[in-house]
């Protein structure tokens, strides 16, 4: 946060000059609720941005909602959005020209022509706890051995057996896990222009992914998820999120830039 003492304008990404006005009109604002989003203009691109105040730090829940709200609604009008990093804070209006717009204005324009028409898809998928350990029990011998002998052993009794049945449970459903993340990724990723994973933020996590769709296979990758949500129906969650601003394909696009295409 910038130290000062009136506001600051914060930047929450930029789109090309074509509308979104309507689309962000009435969002809260990071930092100030109240205070309206608008954009700064500067040969073809827009910055969305809103006054923040200089003298609290960011980072609420609430902050942190009203950035991706801003950046998600203009994604979900079909604009091409560039998001910047939260909490992206600059002097004033005049700074988001000089020191963003301009300085980076041919790699701007080239990276929103590559995400033109496209927009971000989250998928995530989790285990239903008892029923994934019903089918580890169903398909181990050892597994249901060491459950049977335990069945009845007071809490102080049995540590032996509970590791080794701990551990033999984590590495079924390990084995699970990469059979039935191979089978998502099968399913889904070839109606993606790119997919980005990262590691599931839980033990039941199967697949934390997402996925660069393109407009014209939004349909085919949703019916695509919705038939492995029916398939897997009592065994995994399925949770999509989307369209999002495509967070996770910025620094790719801008990094081909660098490559020169």
């Amino acid at each position: 946060m910038m130290a000062g003492d009136g506001p600051a304008c914060y930047v929450y990404g930029v789109i090309p000059d074509e509308g979104g006005d309507q689309a962000v009109k009435d969002l809260p604002a990071v930092g100030a609720p109240d205070s309206p989003v608008t954009f700064v203009r500067d040969r073809g691109l827009a910055a969305a941005v809103s006054e923040v105040p200089t003298e609290q730090p960011l980072g609420s829940p609430d902050d942190l909602r009203a950035h991706a709200g801003v950046l998600d609604t203009l994604a979900a009008s079909g604009l091409p959005v560039l998001p910047l990093r939260f909490g992206t804070v600059v002097r004033d209006e005049r700074a988001v020209t000089e020191e963003l717009l301009t300085e980076g204005h041919d790699d701007f324009t080239w990276a929103l022509d590559r995400l033109r028409g496209s927009a971000q898809f989250t998928l995530r998928a989790r285990y239903v706890q008892d029923e994934v350990l019903r089918e580890v029990l169903d398909e181990h011998v050892e597994a249901r051995r060491l459950r049977e002998e335990l069945e009845g052993l007071p809490e102080d009794a049995g540590y032996d057996l509970r590791v080794q049945l701990g551990q033999l449970v984590v590495e079924a459903v390990g084995a699970k896990r990469e059979v039935d993340a191979r089978e998502i990724e099968q399913r889904v990723a070839p109606f993606a222009l790119a997919v980005a994973t990262s590691e599931p933020e839980s033990a039941e996590g199967v697949v934390n992914a997402a996925f660069l769709i393109e407009d014209k296979q939004r349909g085919a990758f949703e019916q695509a998820a919705e038939e492995l949500a029916r398939q897997w129906n009592g065994r995994v969650r399925l949770r999509l999120l989307g369209p999002l601003a495509p967070y996770d394909f910025v620094a790719d696009a801008l990094r081909r830039v660098e490559e020169g295409g």
